[in-house]
């Protein structure tokens, strides 16, 4: 088995790819790792891509369409440490029946918690009670809530939503998702949720949290008119992209301080400008886009992949694979 790691040197790749990981890989075939301190090019991929059984890729890696795969009848799996494929994994590669797996179910509980640690964060006033304490001041009487037995909304139906509503049990949440076509009836019973439009999620639910893959149908899909039946006192949070709410909207909203936010994504760029209004609201808080994989989960993405790299040669089932279906749902190329 010849495998190749695209990803270049540098502290990206050490993260997913620490000795233990490389010893695993070398272990199932020949490896060859990208040394050229950076992305390849469209033709350096095509070429080293050339006699390889596995590409494993990661972010920035670029597509691999119809130019890059021509001329590789050799490639047999597309190994991606992100989550989204569509980056990585045109049509014409599941064309070829090469299959495809990612760190897609790992990279979901990791966010899933997030949406959790932010939940709490928000409703029980960790970050303004935290600097209170440091700057001398203590408790002044405030109301503060928690998140037990909470309504949650949720935008978007995947393996976040689906992470998210496991880990939700623990604290007997109730959740409302917004119908989708491809919801059935055993996804309900095994998620324990109801489906609703999604005027109703914005208007009875007292936690609301966007799941939505970005594509061009969902952009601005949270507009003005939903977010103003946001009900007072509720809480927004967004871990999934930043155009899938109207992000000026959103702030005329907030700087009505009639409900709370907790934003991990932005439309405007990343890191926000030093005067941007969200930075300043004291109804939000904005997370720097950290909402998963959390550092430690880096080497379990790639060493479940490596996983499923022995279990594809040796025709077992592959636990990690994105279907043409699924990646269909997943945030587009252009958008990541």
């Amino acid at each position: 088995m010849k495998i190749l790691v695209t990803v270049p040197e540098g502290p990206v790749r050490t993260s997913f790819f620490p000795p233990h990981v490389c010893a695993r890989l070398e272990a199932l075939g020949e490896v060859e790792y990208n040394t050229t301190g950076r992305n390849y090019t469209p033709d350096e991929l095509r070429e080293h891509l050339m006699g390889k059984d596995v590409a494993l890729t990661g972010w920035g890696t670029g597509l691999l369409d119809e130019y890059v795969l021509e001329g590789n009848d050799t490639l047999k799996l597309l190994a991606h440490t992100g989550g989204a494929v569509t980056p990585v994994a045109s049509d014409y590669l599941y064309d070829k029946g090469i299959r495809v797996i990612s760190g897609n179910r790992l990279y979901a509980e990791s966010v899933a918690e997030a949406v959790i640690a932010y939940a709490l964060a928000s409703l029980r006033r960790i970050p303004e009670f935290t600097q209170r304490s440091r700057e001398g001041g203590w408790y002044e009487g405030e109301i503060w809530e928690g998140l037990l037995d909470q309504t949650v909304g949720i935008v978007g139906f995947g393996m976040i939503s689906k992470s998210f509503m496991k880990l939700g049990k623990t604290f007997r949440l109730k959740f409302k998702v917004v119908d989708k076509p491809y919801i059935t009836e055993e996804d309900k019973k095994e998620y324990g949720f109801e489906t609703a439009s999604i005027e109703e999620v914005f208007s009875t639910c007292k936690i609301i949290s966007i799941h939505s893959a970005m594509t061009d149908k969902t952009y601005h899909m949270v507009n003005e008119r939903l977010l103003s039946m946001i009900p007072d006192g509720a809480l927004l949070i967004n871990t999934a992209r930043g155009p899938v709410i109207d992000e000026q909207a959103l702030i005329r909203e907030l700087e009505k301080k009639r409900f709370n936010a907790v934003l991990d994504v932005y439309e405007a760029q990343e890191p926000l400008p030093l005067d941007y209004p969200l930075r300043h609201l004291d109804n939000v808080i904005c997370i720097p886009h950290m909402g998963g994989p959390t550092y430690d989960r880096r080497q379990v993405v790639t060493m479940a992949l490596a996983d499923d790299i022995e279990n594809f040669f040796r025709g077992g089932e592959l636990k990690q694979e994105i279907s043409r279906t699924y990646a269909s749902r997943q945030t587009s190329a252009k958008s990541t």
